[in-house]
């Protein structure tokens, strides 16, 4: 299957970061959301984190250039009639990402595989708003794509194996390494190992056994960790993750993944991490 024109649905942080990945490894991308103006300031803050990369001399103009001609915002699925695969990247509600998949069934050609990037909720719920569950497949990308390494590919109950293997040859053209789940499982293997982890550090901040200055100290030189937990948290932003947690602890039942109170009131708060200028830290602007 050759992969020449893809469709990225969502322009928030991880949609905005796949299509990028997807231009800057030379395919024609469009990156869509419910308004175009959602759209257009993605393409913004791809250009002004390109401009970054120019100054510091990572990438010349040219660079930038030829990334960003390969790159067209737009609005609504009207443009998916015509591309080679489709990434769903939107919010983390299963209804929404239904009513998403449902409109795409009956927009793309019956040959294109739908890739989900949800964390947590169910593929095959997803694959069932289609008519073709047999093409549908998780494929997990990691903050930011265009630097970590790693996809998660996880099947739906129907999902094909023609279909897990041209995800992970996608994957491998993107430049990604893939693992690829066995089975359909809520969250796959990184987010449900990490988020234990995420949450534990939370509960250690909340009965005051340690600041976040020391917890994530301890992390990096004790566990050989490159960033610490809190650090992470405020990275993928708190809201993200007690969303994951509590579809978790839905899904399973388990009490390792609760999150202290400490997490509600910062959300409550505004203090969703980096993208709002504090979380567990300060960023400022």
């Amino acid at each position: 299957m050759a992969i020449n024109k893809v469709l990225v649905i969502g322009a928030g942080t991880m949609g905005a970061g796949i299509a990028q990945l997807c231009a800057q490894q030379g395919l024609e991308t469009i990156l869509t959301d419910i308004k175009q103006e959602y759209s257009d300031g993605a393409l913004a803050r791809i250009g002004k984190g390109l401009d970054k990369r120019i100054a510091k001399g990572k990438i010349t103009e040219e660079d930038k250039s030829a990334v960003l001609s390969k790159m067209t915002a737009a609005e609504g699925l009207g443009v998916a009639a015509d591309v080679d695969i489709v990434i769903e990247s939107v919010v983390e509600n299963l209804e929404i990402k239904r009513s998403v998949f449902a409109e795409l069934d009956a927009t793309v050609r019956e040959d294109v595989i739908l890739l989900t990037n949800t964390t947590s909720l169910s593929i095959s719920a997803m694959a069932e708003a289609t008519t073709r569950p047999e093409k549908v497949v998780q494929m997990h990308f990691f903050n930011p794509p265009t630097i970590m390494k790693l996809v998660e590919i996880m099947p739906g109950k129907k999902t094909s194996q023609e279909t897990l293997d041209a995800a992970a040859a996608f994957a491998a053209q993107l430049g990604k390494d893939p693992v690829v789940c066995k089975n359909e499982a809520p969250a796959g293997i990184v987010s449900r190992v990490l988020g234990q982890m995420l949450n534990e550090a939370t509960w250690l901040v909340a009965s005051g056994v340690a600041d976040p200055e020391a917890v994530d100290k301890a992390m990096k030189l004790g566990a050989n960790h490159p960033i610490g937990p809190l650090a992470l948290l405020d990275m993928i932003g708190l809201d993200i993750h007690r969303a994951k947690m509590q579809t978790l602890y839905r899904e399973l039942d388990d009490p390792r993944y609760l999150h202290p109170p400490i997490v509600d009131e910062m959300i409550e708060a505004g203090n969703l991490g980096r993208k709002t200028g504090k979380g567990f830290y300060e960023y400022g602007e």
